[in-house]
């Protein structure tokens, strides 16, 4: 086992582009159970065997300093954190304090990145609602306030050396390809970028390109998630929700699923975008190793995207 990334085997992408994974492969925000068994050093140990130049914040995070220590011992990058914003519920000014408080803690882990999704009505995290009936929608009243308070925090962010990129994201009020483009429109290209997640575009749109091509100017961090059909359609019929489609293995990583990343990887790729790129996968860590998955993304990524 490699106890910190070398440089030598790392994964090294012909474009220029920087790969990491993101920490729900080991443990769940949202249902801390899932993968509790699971902590920060081993989840930096296998990133580093298996190559992942980058990782993102996660709620289970030791202190900070605790989290730049072992980060920087293993080698690996903290690129972002999620942040929770509920401009419309509460107002920005309401909201600034704890984004402000968010941006020194990545500033400080030398973070790029701070990831926003408003979560006013959110049903992502309710178990009790079916996330392909139930979602929020903006009133056209609350599109601005949205728009022009993220338009506030990218600002802040930009003091911190951080770029605000929105995440659209199922069970949200920007979950569809329509809301993700009417947003970008609305927000100040300076101040709001967008996280482009396949996995997300997938299962919203049932399609991954429409997005990628209508937003590619905004795009400035990016999830590779892949989807499992037949778990999405079992999903659908039982009418589950967020959790508990992922928990019954609508998501893995790519290569073993759905989607062709030959296309998405080529589209960034050929408009210049040489950022971080995200292997992502909402699982049950003691069902899907983490260990395994990163190990069978790299090999996709190398047999496949690399050499197309």
């Amino acid at each position: 086992m490699a106890f910190r990334l070398d440089p030598s085997t790392a994964i090294k992408d012909p474009h220029g582009i920087s790969w990491g994974m993101h920490p729900i492969t080991w443990r769940n925000d949202d249902i801390p159970e899932v993968g509790a068994f699971n902590t920060l050093e081993d989840m930096l140990l296998d990133l580093a065997d298996t190559g992942y130049a980058g990782t993102e914040c996660a709620g289970f995070f030791p202190p900070r300093e605790e989290v730049k220590a072992a980060a920087e011992a293993r080698g690996i990058a903290i690129v972002a954190q999620w942040f929770s914003s509920f401009i419309v519920r509460d107002g920005v000014e309401a909201v600034i304090p704890d984004f402000e408080a968010t941006c020194s803690y990545l500033e400080y882990l030398g973070a790029t990145r701070v990831v926003v999704s408003e979560q006013t009505g959110s049903v992502q995290g309710k178990r009790d609602v079916c996330i392909f009936t139930n979602k929020p929608v903006l009133s056209e009243e609350e599109w601005p306030v949205l728009a022009e308070g993220l338009n506030r925090l990218g600002g802040i962010a930009h003091e911190h050396g951080l770029e605000l990129v929105y995440h659209h994201h199922l069970g949200t009020v920007i979950q569809t390809k329509e809301e993700t483009i009417r947003l970008m429109e609305m927000t100040d290209p300076a101040r709001v970028s967008l996280l482009f997640d396949t996995g997300h575009a997938y299962v919203g749109d049932g399609d991954v390109m429409g997005l990628l091509r209508a937003t590619i100017d905004r795009v400035k961090h990016v999830h590779f998630k892949d989807v499992r059909p037949e778990k999405l359609e079992e999903s659908r019929a039982a009418e589950r929700s967020f959790l508990d489609s992922f928990l019954a293995g609508m998501f893995t990583v790519p290569g073993d699923g759905t989607i062709d990343f030959t296309e998405p990887y080529r589209f960034l790729i050929d408009h210049g975008y040489r950022d971080w790129i995200l292997v992502e996968a909402e699982q049950d860590p003691a069902i899907a190793n983490p260990l395994e998955y990163a190990r069978k993304a790299r090999a996709y990524l190398e047999g496949t995207l690399f050499t197309g």
